[in-house]
């Protein structure tokens, strides 16, 4: 899929307040170990992780995550996602969002290269709001100051399908002042480079609709 626009970003927009509220509040839920899909499926599956599972994991992706999904964070950034679906001239179809994932980055940790989106929709047909759907629009919200941590870089591979063409490393810089938010379609490569100083807060959402036709 070819893209004009590989995101969109909204420059400081979430207020310190909100940012702070959004911290005080998924510091004082019980966090967990960020998984990636393989893992998720595992432990769907069997109900645990090996030590071996978690050595791989180890490997990809290091952070930890909470889950919240409470209407007055929706009600802040949807609005956003739905400006730049029209103005990034994606106008993907959606029509719903999924748990929000508030995600700490301590020293050292990171997540490797990856896509939000996966091979096949949903299959989970006792949640009809996502059943056959499939990830379109991700969405980061910078919740720290930029002077709270060092690396944590968000950057994207913007790779092109052309035989030998070298691929197109993006850093987003535009992420990094306190309140923004970068929109971009999950099949997006992206990753998350390693903190090497403080600790680094976001928000991430993915807003779902029916496979492209």
């Amino acid at each position: 899929m070819n893209l004009e626009y590989n995101y969109w970003y909204f420059t400081a927009v979430l207020s310190d307040k909100f940012c702070d509220e959004i911290i005080k509040y998924g510091k004082s839920q019980q966090e967990e170990i960020a998984l990636t899909g393989t893992e998720t499926k595992k432990l769907k599956d069997s109900k645990t992780l090996s030590e071996e599972d978690i050595k791989i994991l180890n490997t990809k992706r290091n952070s930890n995550i909470v889950w919240l999904n409470d209407r007055w964070i929706y009600d802040e950034i949807l609005p956003y996602v739905h400006t730049a679906n029209k103005n990034a001239n994606w106008n993907f179809e959606i029509d719903w969002t999924e748990n929000c994932q508030f995600t700490k980055y301590n020293i050292g940790q990171f997540y490797d290269w990856h896509q939000d989106s996966w091979e096949k929709p949903y299959d989970v047909p006792n949640e009809t709001n996502k059943n056959g759907k499939i990830r379109k629009l991700s969405v980061t919200c910078s919740l720290s100051d930029p002077k709270d941590y060092e690396g944590g870089s968000l950057e994207f591979d913007c790779r092109k399908e052309e035989p030998g063409q070298k691929n197109n490393i993006i850093t987003c810089d535009q992420i990094k002042p306190r309140g923004s938010i970068i929109v971009f379609p999950s099949h997006l490569w992206h990753r998350v480079q390693p903190v090497t100083k403080g600790i680094r807060y976001s928000l991430v959402m993915w807003n779902l609709g029916y496979p492209f036709k």
